[in-house]
């Protein structure tokens, strides 16, 4: 009788075993039956990451399709209102009014970056650092020459972002102060996106313009700012003040594979890993 008892435990145990296993299985199954595709439109600052998560995010989920493209920040969530995109990748929180936009109603920001900007020049302009003030004069007109910073007698080339860009947006907030972006005949361009403003700069000799942290290479020169040098570890100290979250505009709550993408990019894994790697800095570090 003991034996038999022993016997049908034994039995009842593998058939558990069997059982859980045949469960996990079904479980990762459901998992990978995510599908169905996501638009992502707008910022082209958080264009870097998106396109990184993307990538990432298709392999784990095989049967999602998720299409990016940035053509400034307002785009994002016009995109999403038109129902042309699921998601509306934006500079600010579009939810919200800000100076020149209203607030789109009905959409939901999801906080997805922290994105710091950058004072940019032409690798021939001999000036390292700018002022607030020297910035809002060479930005509104009153400053047009390098001299009257600390550099050569030669014109500047003012290279800005067209309206409706969130880097626009940002800039003028907190390295101009709130100061204005002058157009001006000569000597002045507007550029559409930050691939374009990054090749107009380092292609213009004597140009100044301003770009996300991610886009900074060897082809331009970062200046400080205030004597602040514009680094991911500067903004998380609270040293330097140009920077903004980047967000995610959604209409309503997202569900299904809109959901889950944004999901994985506010999970510790993509935080911590990729876009920390792209110069982006974890929404978790600001206090």
């Amino acid at each position: 009788m003991r034996k038999l008892k022993i016997a049908s435990l034994a039995i009842l145990a593998s058939l558990f075993l069997v059982s859980s296993a045949f469960g996990g299985a079904s479980t990762a199954l459901a998992k990978d039956e995510l599908k169905g595709k996501v638009t992502i439109n707008g910022s082209t600052a958080l264009l870097p990451m998106t396109l990184q998560a993307a990538k990432e995010f298709q392999k784990l989920h095989p049967k999602v399709k998720v299409a990016a493209s940035g053509k400034g920040s307002i785009t994002g969530p016009q995109a999403v209102k038109k129902g042309i995109a699921e998601i509306g990748a934006c500079d600010w929180d579009a939810s919200m009014d800000v100076p020149g936009f209203k607030a789109f109603e009905g959409q939901v920001a999801h906080k997805v970056a922290v994105i710091p900007f950058a004072t940019i020049v032409n690798k021939n302009v001999k000036v390292d650092n700018l002022t607030t003030e020297q910035l809002k004069g060479i930005y509104s007109g009153k400053i047009t020459n390098w001299k009257d910073v600390g550099g050569d007698n030669a014109d500047i080339v003012v290279i800005t972002r067209s309206f409706g860009s969130g880097t626009r947006v940002n800039y003028q907030l907190k390295a101009l102060d709130g100061g204005d972006i002058s157009k001006k005949k000569d000597n002045y361009k507007e550029v559409g996106s930050s691939g374009d403003m990054k090749t107009a700069v380092a292609t213009t000799p004597n140009a100044i313009g301003y770009i996300d942290l991610v886009y900074v290479n060897s082809d331009v020169k970062a200046v400080k700012f205030n004597g602040v040098e514009a680094s991911t570890d500067n903004v998380i100290k609270g040293k330097y003040p140009v920077w903004a979250y980047g967000y995610y505009m959604t209409k309503g709550q997202p569900t299904g594979a809109t959901k889950a993408f944004i999901e994985y990019i506010q999970s510790a894994k993509f935080q911590q890993g990729s876009l920390k790697k792209l110069k982006f800095i974890p929404i978790s570090a600001m206090k």
